[in-house]
């Protein structure tokens, strides 16, 4: 009887991946668009700019090998926040907090999972569709492991809430200045217009998030040998506690201080443009308050954190090779090349087909420029003229680019967030990738329905720009 085929290491995975760039960057033409700089100091194409580089420069197998640790370089700031709240959430659970905060919610939601699921996922949409949280669901991700373990949930359902209120958020995203005022900005068309569709479509779009989650959560319930984590040991692995205790009045001022941490992150990203150093930062300070507040002393609290971050030690490695890909790509100056073959074929199809089109384009692409800002600059001074061309408003070019952003960060390896929340949590990525492609799947399906009915009845076309003349002033990468 023939073996059943074994899902490679996440390790393995990213670093095949990793190579088929590599060979890539020898097969695909080196190419470039000129570039203009931004009022911001970013760096924008130019459309109708794109040439093939008249000398190739190929990479060796020696720059192969050192991409790894300079994709560490270029995660560091999320591999050290990672770290960094994995450390301070152990001194917070030796505290005695997170227990009994589960025992709390256990008393409430204990015998209703699909209300913690729905709450959690709307929650987490929300925040991500106003201000564009992503990396600040980290120090949420081993609660929710222990209090699904609680539950007699699986570590899949803890991550299925997260992510998918994390990418459905950005896919609907209303006012995320991270995405939707960029975009909004390199198409031309006024800044946060086109909200009233946003906004209609994202309970609709949310409830298909907790649909998936909900499912499956009912499926494992009924037959544990279903779960996806069948055989795979948890994180919290024999750390679990069964007497939990009551929520005391100490209990109660960590909670207010970490909701409170909450709050001036959220100011912080709102006023001051902070991210994951300053956030890092903010966590090393709520941990400073919350040893005073718990009552530990300085070397348990030292330990905890020295065996809270020990623990994640694979999460940052995965984190580190995820980065590389992109990284590959980049030097290798293929990126512009597959961004313009990609965008060819829209101009022989009809409108509605284009603008579903571009959702697939930017879906493809998100892999290979996992920043969402990042992915607006190099695609968005592409799509917006193609729309003009070929009859998609640039309102709808927009949101094609928010769907294949949003959507394809819950399953793309190149995403360190994700790679992180998923590492964390200790579901390897070949198990998730089972658990988020169909959910990927009803929600791209979704999202052309959506694009093909706001193209078909003019979505955007009363902010619809003349089409402006390119800038003068473009700097010629070689």
């Amino acid at each position: 009887m023939p073996k059943t085929l074994k899902v490679p290491h996440t390790l393995v995975l990213l670093l095949a991946m990793m190579f088929v760039a590599y060979l890539a960057t020898w097969i695909v033409p080196q190419g470039f668009f000129d570039t203009v700089e931004t009022a911001n100091g970013r760096q924008a194409v130019v459309p109708g700019t794109y040439q093939v580089a008249t000398e190739s420069h190929y990479l060796t197998p020696w720059d192969f090998l050192t991409a790894i640790p300079r994709a560490f370089a270029a995660a560091q700031d999320v591999i050290f926040f990672v770290l960094i709240v994995g450390g301070v959430l152990a001194i917070a659970r030796a505290t005695g907090t997170v227990d009994a905060l589960i025992g709390r919610l256990l008393e409430k939601h204990g015998d209703k999972p699909q209300k913690l699921i729905f709450a959690v996922v709307f929650c987490f949409a929300l925040a991500s569709s106003a201000i564009g949280t992503a990396g600040e669901y980290i120090p949420f991700v081993l609660i929710l492991v222990a209090l699904c373990k609680a539950m007699r949930l699986d570590a899949m359902t803890a991550v299925g809430m997260i992510v998918a209120g994390y990418g459905i958020g950005y896919g609907v995203s209303a006012f995320n200045p991270f995405t939707v005022l960029i975009a909004q900005q390199i198409a031309e068309v006024p800044v946060y217009s086109g909200l009233w569709l946003r906004l209609a479509i994202f309970v609709p779009f949310v409830l298909i998030g907790f649909h998936h989650v909900w499912s499956y959560t009912k499926q494992v319930q009924a037959d544990p040998s279903r779960s996806l984590m069948a055989g795979i040991p948890c994180p919290l692995e024999g750390k679990e506690t069964h007497d939990y205790p009551k929520l005391n009045r100490r209990h109660q001022l960590v909670l207010l201080s970490f909701i409170a941490t909450l709050v001036i992150a959220v100011w912080g990203i709102a006023t001051k443009g902070w991210y994951l150093y300053e956030l890092g930062g903010l966590f090393v300070a709520w941990g400073l308050v919350i040893t005073v507040l718990g009552k530990l002393d300085a070397n348990t609290a030292a330990n905890k954190f020295i065996e809270g971050t020990s623990d994640l030690v694979t999460t940052a490695i995965l984190i580190g090779v995820a980065r590389g890909i992109a990284l590959i790509l980049d030097d290798g100056k293929i990126l512009h090349s597959l961004v313009y073959g990609m965008s060819l074929p829209l101009s022989y199809v009809s409108a509605e087909i284009s603008a579903v089109g571009m959702l697939v384009i930017q879906t493809l692409l998100n892999t290979f420029i996992p920043s969402g800002s990042g992915q607006a600059y190099v695609t968005m001074p592409l799509m917006a003229p193609l729309g003009d061309l070929v009859g998609v408003p640039r309102q709808v070019a927009v949101l094609a680019y928010q769907f294949g952003d949003g959507f394809s960060n819950m399953i793309i390896p190149t995403n360190a967030v994700l790679m992180g929340i998923i590492g964390m949590a200790g579901v390897p990525y070949g198990q998730w990738f089972k658990f988020c492609l169909p959910l990927l799947v009803k929600l791209m399906i979704a999202a052309s329905v959506v694009l093909i009915a706001a193209t078909f009845f003019g979505y955007g076309l009363d902010v619809q720009p003349q089409i402006a003349g390119v800038e003068s002033q473009v700097t010629t990468n070689s």
